[in-house]
């Protein structure tokens, strides 16, 4: 896939992470869009590794989809959870 379709993936998969992960969220439009693309890089890494599958094959399939999703919701909950600390903190 180009860098293109990445952003895409990552911004949708950014944004679908968010919906489904209940609190608020100290980012904007590009630090979802970030967690999106790293999201959908650790999911395709994790589907790898755990599963043995090449969970990133193109943009319209469901595999590159669920494992950027899921990528993104565990970035996104440790950015919360580092991004919440500093904000308490300061």
């Amino acid at each position: 896939m180009g860098i293109i379709a990445w952003v895409i993936i990552g911004l949708l998969a950014g944004l679908i992470a968010k919906a489904l992960t209940p609190g608020r969220d100290p980012g904007g439009l590009v630090v979802t869009t970030l967690i999106g693309v790293a999201g959908g890089l650790l999911g395709g890494w994790l589907g790898k590794v755990i599963f043995g599958v090449e969970a990133v094959d193109g943009f319209f399939e469901l595999s590159t989809w669920v494992a950027a999703i899921i990528g993104s919701i565990i970035l996104l909950l440790i950015y919360r959870a580092v991004a919440g600390r500093r904000t308490h903190h300061a």
